[in-house]
């Protein structure tokens, strides 16, 4: 089984870096756009199941509606702990294959998906970077607890660190798609300009944002 777990902690207070950019409302309406944008990149790869790790009712809802699994932990503990309990699980169910993406890349696609999932193999974890190259939107197992996952900057040099550390050959891979993350006021340009056919780079272009406000 090759399964990918998505974290979102939640939709009302998503994405406060966007703060100066973004009101309350429109970082929320954000929030579910990029992830419908993930989820309909990540139903049409080649994957046995998708689950999303959340504990707020309505992103459960939504990950229903794209046919993925609603995972619920105990509590909000950040990113981190979140992929752990989806690893967890994948052990727990015998999953071949476990990769994470986070829920803020809309302009991921299936190919992306697909090629990290055929590039893990038992002893060489994938691994794919932000544009920034400091954290990682991207990763693949082969088994599912080949390694511990740490999150926040810099955990792509840190990915790479702790697999060789513990004997693994790191495979990196970079896509343009996967690499866009949204995190801060200077990536809705980007998005905008790249993210034509996603329904999140469609809304910004209809609000008419740019770098900052």
């Amino acid at each position: 089984m090759i399964v990918c777990a998505v974290p979102v902690k939640d939709l009302v207070s998503a994405k406060q870096r966007l703060t100066a950019a973004l009101g309350p409302a429109e970082r929320a309406e954000l929030a579910r756009a990029m992830l419908r944008d993930v989820l309909g990149a990540l139903s049409a790869a080649r994957l046995d199941t998708v689950w999303v790790v959340t504990r707020d009712a309505e992103v459960a809802a939504l990950a229903r509606r794209f046919g993925a699994e609603p995972l619920a932990e105990a509590e909000n503990r950040g990113h981190t702990a979140a992929v752990a309990f989806a690893q967890a699980e994948a052990v727990r169910r015998n999953a071949r294959v476990f990769l994470t993406v986070p829920g803020d890349v809309p302009c991921v696609v299936p190919a992306e998906i697909d090629a990290l999932t055929v590039a893990a193999r038992e002893g060489e974890p994938a691994f794919a970077p932000s544009r920034s190259g400091l954290g990682t939107n991207g990763a693949a197992l082969t088994p599912p607890d080949a390694m511990e996952l740490t999150f926040g900057e810099p955990s792509f040099q840190n990915h790479l660190d702790a697999a060789r550390a513990r004997g693994l050959a790191p495979r990196v891979l970079v896509f343009r798609g996967l690499g866009l993350d949204i995190d801060a006021p200077e990536d809705l340009g980007a998005l905008i300009a790249e993210g034509a056919a996603t329904e999140s780079g469609r809304l910004l272009a209809g609000w008419r944002v740019g770098v900052a406000r």
